[in-house]
């Protein structure tokens, strides 16, 4: 079977929730996938690596017990045996009250169209070849560039489709590619890393000089980083790094993070928890995020849903089974492969851009840092308390101007605070791999530790 005909996934799926018994429900989850990986060093290909991916997930609900069960393979006789198995775990669940399938309500998915044939005829020869010309674009940006630690296009196809046994048969299909690289910077005994990366849908969509800049510039303009003073900054994020943020408040921001006690949001819904000039929502409808979909993982149409408007909590992420334990409807945020029951999670997060550029957002800040780079993000990051502590490289501002770089800091907040404290949101908004549309955002009142 290719990966790209989701109908014969289709087939599949509703073949095997058809076999649901009287007093039973059935959901099968259907995926396929084709990855290619091709990372060069020094002029050479160290690896190129072409994998496709086949699997089913089933569910079986009986008596208010779920039974899963997976297989990474789509033969007749292996799909008979994930039902079987799936049935007699279901049969060894413990019974809850919200445990139950997702059933059709109504939305109609968005009319979006996530699939490019011209990555699909892309020849092997010409991934290799776009992935050594951006180790030599790299090198050729800047004297100061020693080398590549890795250079990497990186591309997938995939397919996948749902069908219960409550009425629900979709499926979709999608392609993303990418080019990264890491370049290295040296002065001395000094190196630095830039990283840099462009995505799209299709070839043309990747942009190999915007990745080689970025890398190269990112790397050289750290060269010379001392630590920093102690004391209030004012934080000016990067797109990329805003992104990487919004991704953590996103993270409390789902009915299974409020059910588990894990968000400092919980019973904040309808009260300002951000600056008016922050609004946010999930928009997997949206393609030009690499994360939009037409479905979510339980097969419900996705839409947009609003988290923070205008700073004012609007609600959380849900699926099926957390938004009944709830008391709410699902918002079609299911997120997971075969090898998974539906976990809840942002699916493609965009953030409303403000005005003006990077640097106009920089020349009104007073003693600052330009954030470039992020450590201990998900470590440093407390989601019950909102406490925040990670380390952070980028450059000092100082009156309005961009000054020395730095590194070995750390700034400490609180993402309540963070949030509210919000005093700039860009004009330019750029999509990450991870789908986030996100702009720069300016945070003043942050605490920094260095020397």
């Amino acid at each position: 079977m290719s990966h790209a005909d989701e109908h014969e996934l289709l087939d599949l799926a509703t073949e095997v929730a058809a076999e649901a018994a009287p007093g039973e429900q059935v959901e099968a989850f259907v995926g396929s996938s084709t990855t290619t990986s091709v990372r060069v060093h020094g002029g050479e290909v160290e690896s190129l690596t072409q994998a496709t991916t086949s699997g089913i997930g089933v569910r079986v609900v009986r008596d208010g017990r779920q039974g899963f069960a997976y297989a990474g393979s789509l033969d007749p006789a292996v799909v008979a045996e994930v039902l079987a198995e799936a049935r007699d775990n279901a049969a060894y669940a413990e019974p809850e009250d919200w445990v139950g399938l997702a059933e059709p309500d109504g939305v109609e998915p968005p009319e979006v169209d996530l699939w490019r044939d011209e990555l699909a005829a892309m020849p092997t020869d010409r991934k290799i070849a776009l992935a050594l010309e951006l180790e030599r674009a790299v090198q050729a940006r800047d004297p100061r560039i020693s080398g590549v630690r890795v250079a990497q296009w990186g591309d997938g196809a995939g397919a996948a489709a749902v069908a219960t046994s409550t009425g629900i048969a979709v499926a979709g299909r999608s392609t993303f590619c990418h080019l990264s690289v890491q370049a290295l910077a040296a002065d001395g005994d000094e190196t630095r890393t830039g990283y840099g990366v462009s995505v799209g849908r299709r070839p043309d969509d990747v942009d190999l000089d915007e990745a080689a800049d970025d890398a190269a510039e990112r790397a050289t303009r750290l060269l010379g980083a001392v630590q920093p003073d102690s004391g209030p900054v004012t934080l000016v994020l990067e797109p990329q790094m805003a992104a990487a943020l919004l991704g953590v408040v996103a993270g409390t921001l789902t009915g299974e993070a409020v059910l588990k006690g894990r968000s400092p949001f919980a019973d904040r819904v309808g009260e300002r928890i951000a600056s008016p000039l922050l609004t946010l929502h999930d928009d997997p409808t949206d393609p030009r995020s690499l994360g939009a979909d037409t479905h979510d993982g339980e097969g419900l149409a996705t839409r947009r849903v609003p988290l923070i408007e205008e700073g004012v909590l609007q609600g959380f992420l849900h699926n099926t089974t957390t938004g009944r334990r709830a008391g709410v409807p699902s918002t079609a945020s299911a997120v997971r492969s075969f090898r998974t029951t539906p976990g809840v999670g942002a699916q493609a997060l965009v953030l409303d851009p403000g005005e003006g550029t990077l640097d106009d957002l920089v020349s009104g800040v007073d003693r600052g840092v330009l954030v470039q780079s992020m450590s201990g993000l998900h470590s440093g990051v407390n989601p019950v308390s909102g406490d925040f502590s990670v380390g952070v490289e980028g450059l000092l501002v100082r009156d309005g101007a961009l000054a020395e770089p730095v590194r070995e800091a750390t700034v400490a907040s609180t993402l309540q605070r963070m949030l509210l404290d919000v005093a700039a949101v860009g004009g330019e908004r750029e999509w990450t791999p991870g789908g986030t549309g996100a702009a720069a955002l300016v945070i003043p009142g942050v605490m920094l530790s260095g020397r």
